[in-house]
């Protein structure tokens, strides 16, 4: 009987051996291998959810279309500064927004937080007839505004035709620590000899024009409201409603990133 047990066991030990041997068990086992092998090499390879979603998303195609957007308030000048004084935590506030958004400007603070100059991204183009050099994010929302303008702004007290116009600067025009958005190539000057900065630094408050007895800034400038409001429809912020009464100037305090749908 024990006898038999043994050689039931034996039998059985050499079946397995025999089926563990042969080609069709050998193929399995290295399929089995490989399956587990590749899921691992999977994972080490694959980025962490974070670090693909850090990567910086295709820019648009632009189709001649914009989306309509105000400027963001943190980013207008009279809310940083007051009474004529800069206040610095708002201040430093907008200018890391820009530098991180347009690129960094030599010798102005927070340089480390975009690698590429601002200048680097300057683009020529044309509006209303005219040449100028922006930033290229907002070259579609400048365009937009030009395709409005003359759209709209054609019937009598609505129409202006522009003679000069400038954007990028590299050398900066204001005082006290501030920094230009002409800068960061994402402001317009139309005309400054038609549109006075009147509450800017001498000569320009003995502009005849600013010695208008009126309240309305709009009547110190020869462009008109139908002008603003179309520069307004598409991010930018007329300087005339600041304190400086800058009515040559508008700059894009929109969000690039959502000028294009």
């Amino acid at each position: 009987m024990r006898l038999s047990r043994w050689l039931a066991v034996v039998l059985a030990v050499f079946v397995g051996v025999a089926l563990l041997s042969s080609p069709e068990a050998a193929d399995a086992a290295k399929k089995s291998h490989d399956k587990k092998h590749h899921k691992k090499s999977a994972k080490s390879t694959a980025k962490p959810k974070r670090e693909r979603s850090e990567e910086p998303a295709k820019k648009k195609k632009f189709r001649g279309v914009c989306r309509l957007q105000r400027a963001k308030t943190f980013l207008e000048r009279d809310h940083f500064v007051r009474h004529g004084q800069l206040q610095p935590l708002r201040h430093q506030k907008a200018l890391k927004w820009r530098i991180e958004h347009y690129g960094r400007i030599p010798g102005v603070p927070f340089e480390k937080l975009n690698p590429t100059s601002a200048f680097s991204h300057a683009k020529q183009v044309r509006f209303m007839g005219l040449p100028i050099q922006i930033h290229e994010d907002i070259a579609p929302a400048l365009a937009c505004v030009e395709k409005r303008i003359k759209k709209t702004c054609n019937k009598k007290g609505r129409k202006y035709v522009p003679r000069a116009i400038g954007g990028f600067r590299q050398a900066n025009t204001y005082r006290g620590g501030e920094v230009s958005n002409h800068l960061f190539g994402i402001a317009v000057d139309i005309d400054p000899n038609r549109n006075p900065c009147c509450g800017c630094v001498d000569p320009w408050p003995t502009h005849p024009a600013c010695k208008k007895d009126t309240k309305r800034v709009i009547e110190k400038a020869e462009l008109t409201q139908c002008w603003v409001d179309a520069f307004e429809r598409y991010g930018f912020y007329w300087l005339g409603k600041d304190s400086l009464q800058d009515t040559m100037h508008f700059e894009f305090l929109g969000d690039p990133d959502r000028i294009i749908p």
